[in-house]
């Protein structure tokens, strides 16, 4: 098949690694790909190293040329501003378009983004949650649900024994998400804050970076169980370092940071939140606790780490879990969409 995917996010978070993931993947299968991304974004340098034909794109109304799609069958589309790059394309030289959505936030109720989401072929969202939101704002728009997949990251033993130097003698726990109100780090400190005196051994570590820090900081002043580690650029080597990761998030329309740490054999913990459940079974592939809830989070982090049996249960519940968000089985359904599509056209 001949796809042309298209993200223009100038960053390079779990979205665009998820296009990336799957983009590979598809070239494994045979595809013939196009990839319209920002110049400016490490997407589309890794795209660069890769077998496709690479359209640079900063903004949805540049770029849109007959032969960029002159040979593709649809546009795949994978954030919030590609949607109007597609709707654009499709409108000029008749090519259908088909999204997915990552984020379980109320769609916009703004007139171009009606239009876009009324003209995709297909929604594609990563979660229940997800599609629920979709259809909330659009009701006959047709839907599917297609997880993300795990991405593996390498890691160097020598630096991962530096981590832990670092906090050894810790049981350590990490949150890796951007510091931004919805992910819950409030509530990660409120959950520090009830097991410091009872359990000194256990620390979390925060990574990230994010408008919230400040007043983050300012929250946890005094508390020595807890401590801000900035952006990372070496995942691979924090996942095999801890011990737990949590993800107390009050909305998430997946939370590939979950996945990413299970395919790494890190227990986890995540709220009742979004697509968080679409991964997590209760005491079955992780645990859950309700969003907000500070002392079932402290008690849940105590739980694990006290168990080693229970962190044996959650290692081989999450195991099972993954064969679901496989890459090779991902890129199968979004193959059956594509035929479905392509064959209807616009």
């Amino acid at each position: 098949m001949n796809i042309c995917h298209v993200n223009l996010a100038s960053g390079f978070s779990g979205g665009e690694r998820q296009t990336l993931e799957l983009i590979k993947q598809q070239l494994t299968m045979g595809y013939q790909l196009t990839v319209v991304a920002n110049p400016k974004s490490p997407l589309y340098t890794e795209v660069a190293q890769l077998d496709c034909k690479l359209v640079p794109s900063s903004h949805f109304l540049k770029s849109h040329s007959k032969d960029v799609t002159s040979a593709c069958q649809l546009i795949h589309v994978h954030e919030g501003r590609a949607i109007y790059w597609a709707l654009i394309q499709s409108k000029l030289h008749h090519i259908p378009y088909i999204v997915t959505r990552r984020i379980d936030n109320p769609l916009k109720d703004k007139w171009l983004s009606k239009i876009a989401y009324e003209n995709a072929s297909t929604v594609v969202g990563l979660s229940r949650e997800i599609n629920k939101q979709v259809l909330l704002r659009h009701p006959g728009q047709e839907t599917e649900i297609i997880p993300s997949s795990p991405v593996s990251y390498p890691f160097n033993d020598a630096d991962v024994q530096l981590i832990k130097e670092q906090f050894k003698g810790k049981f350590l726990v990490i949150q890796a998400a951007n510091l931004l109100a919805h992910k819950g780090h409030d509530v990660t400190i409120e959950a520090a804050k009830l097991i410091a005196s009872t359990h000194p051994d256990i620390h979390i570590a925060i990574l990230g970076d994010g408008k919230e820090r400040e007043a983050l900081e300012q929250q946890a002043k005094g508390l020595a169980n807890i401590s801000f580690e900035g952006k990372q650029t070496n995942m691979g080597n924090w996942f095999a370092a801890a011990d737990l990761l949590i993800h107390p998030s009050y909305s998430e329309g997946l939370g590939s940071v979950i996945l990413e740490a299970i395919n790494a054999k890190l227990v986890v913990i995540g709220s009742n939140a979004g697509g968080i459940p679409d991964i997590i079974e209760h005491n079955h592939s992780g645990l859950l606790v309700e969003p907000g809830d500070a002392n079932a989070l402290a008690h849940s982090i105590i739980q694990i780490a006290e168990s080693s049996s229970l962190r044996d249960t959650l290692h081989l519940g999450g195991k099972q879990k993954l064969a679901q968000f496989d890459i090779q089985y991902t890129a199968i359904q979004y193959q059956k969409i594509y035929q479905k599509v392509s064959y209807h056209g616009v």
